[in-house]
């Protein structure tokens, strides 16, 4: 990861207290950036600020529901006055569980698409008014169930192909605006809570990783070695994209998904 690429930044990472979206955290943090978490504990945000700052980074964090707009706005007016324009904004925030549909409750699909969907939008549209223009760049973590249907999944399937088509609308919309935006489509990472769900046994990871071209799980290092290039200079013409990190495994995707069905 290049160092200082994102000097003089400030970074928004909405979900950003574990997983794949604290990776990316640090990632940006490495690469210069101010940071700011935002997520639904504040315990975890106290934990995840403090091992930022621990590593010499500068790190700050609030506790608010991506679901809850006035929350989430006032949190990013609270950084934009502390560090003013905000010049990355990642949402990443995620809810998930195996279910096959005849037996998902309404409020089931429901939680997913108001966290996933819902929340990408609140964060993104929240953040408009304290972005950087032109020179802002955001990015949604969104999955390969957004295009590809995936039995037990039509929750987090019609959730993330919303917020692929939120990330490519803003990017058609604001683009004239100096913003960009584009989402990254993560595949199966390792040490992660949805690959502790779909391949809970050495028996199912190992099944799981003989379906993936490159068989082997990726790293949060991966997809914060991509965030940090989208969000970079170097990304500077390149906006209403979904970049793939998934090792070709979209293209056997939903192959070994399974659920217990005692």
């Amino acid at each position: 990861m290049a160092d200082g690429v994102l000097a003089g930044k400030t970074a928004f990472v909405a979900g950003g207290s574990s997983g794949i979206n604290l990776g990316v955290a640090f990632g940006f943090a490495e690469a210069g950036a101010r940071v700011v978490l935002l997520s639904r504990s504040r315990d975890k945000i106290d934990v995840a600020v403090a091992g930022l700052r621990e590593a010499g980074y500068e790190a700050s964090g609030f506790a608010a529901d991506v679901r809850d707009y006035d929350a989430v706005e006032d949190a990013l007016k609270r950084t934009h006055e502390a560090d003013g324009p905000i010049d990355i904004v990642l949402s990443g925030a995620a809810g998930n569980f195996l279910a096959p549909a005849a037996k998902l409750s309404a409020n089931g699909f429901k939680t997913v698409v108001d966290i996933d969907l819902l929340g990408t939008f609140n964060v993104f549209r929240a953040s408009y008014e304290y972005l950087k223009k032109p020179g802002a760049s955001l990015i949604a973590i969104t999955a390969a169930q957004a295009v590809t249907p995936i039995a037990n999944q039509i929750h987090a399937c019609a959730a993330k192909a919303g917020v692929n088509m939120v990330t490519k609308c803003l990017a058609l919309e604001w683009g004239p605006e100096g913003i960009r935006v584009n989402g990254i489509a993560p595949g199966p990472i390792a040490d992660t809570e949805g690959m502790r769900r779909l391949a809970p046994t050495p028996e199912w990871e190992a099944a799981y990783k003989a379906t993936i071209p490159m068989r082997d799980y990726g790293t949060k290092r991966d997809i914060a070695n991509l965030a940090v290039f989208l969000a970079s200079d170097a990304a500077g013409y390149i906006s209403g994209t979904i970049v793939d990190c998934d090792g070709a495994s979209g293209l056997t995707a939903g192959s070994v998904v399974r659920i217990d069905k005692t």
